[in-house]
C-alpha cells in the first residue's frame, strides 16, 4: 500500500549519478516529481525516463523537480543517464531505505510509483498506473 495524499512526504538523504548530496528539503518550496522505477536500462524504465527527459523543458518552466529513483548504484545510474542524455538526477538507493519509506519495495527492486510532493513536503499526488511512454506527459496534463 503506497503512502496517502494528503500525509508529509518522508525526508531523505541519499546521493545522486554523481555521487553529490541530495535531500528531499533541498527542493522546499518546489513541487517534486519523485518517481520509482525497477532498473537502470530496462525497456520499460528507459521508455519512462525518455518520457521525463522529452518533457524536461516544461517541467522547467513550472518550476517542477524531477527525480527518479531505484535501488541500482551510482556506476549504473551515471551509465544510463549518459546513454540517454537525462537531464535531471537519478537517486542512489541501493539499501532500499527510500524505497521502503515510500512503501514501493517490489521484493529487490523498486515498484513503479510516481509521487508528486508539493512546495511544503506534503503528498499532493500518487501514480501507481504508470504508461511509460506517456508518463511524464499524463502527469503534466493532471497538474495543469
Amino acid at each position: 500500500m503506497t503512502l496517502a495524499t494528503g500525509t508529509q512526504a518522508p525526508n531523505f538523504t541519499t546521493t545522486d549519478d554523481e555521487g553529490k548530496t541530495v535531500s528531499l528539503s533541498d527542493f522546499a518550496g518546489k513541487t517534486v516529481v519523485l518517481y520509482f522505477y525497477p532498473k537502470d536500462d530496462t525497456p520499460g524504465c528507459t521508455k519512462e525516463a525518455q518520457s521525463f527527459r522529452d518533457n524536461y523543458a516544461e517541467y522547467q518552466d513550472k518550476d517542477m523537480v524531477v527525480l527518479g529513483v531505484s535501488m541500482d548504484d551510482e556506476a549504473s545510474h551515471k551509465k544510463f543517464k549518459e546513454k540517454y542524455g537525462l537531464p535531471f538526477q537519478l537517486l542512489v538507493d541501493t539499501d532500499g531505505a527510500i524505497t521502503k519509506a515510500y512503501d514501493v519495495e517490489g521484493g529487490g527492486y523498486s515498484k513503479r510509483v510516481t509521487y508528486i510532493i508539493d512546495g511544503n513536503g506534503t503528498i499532493a499526488r500518487v501514480d501507481e498506473n504508470v504508461k511509460t511512454g506517456t508518463h511524464a506527459q499524463d502527469i503534466l496534463a493532471t497538474m495543469s
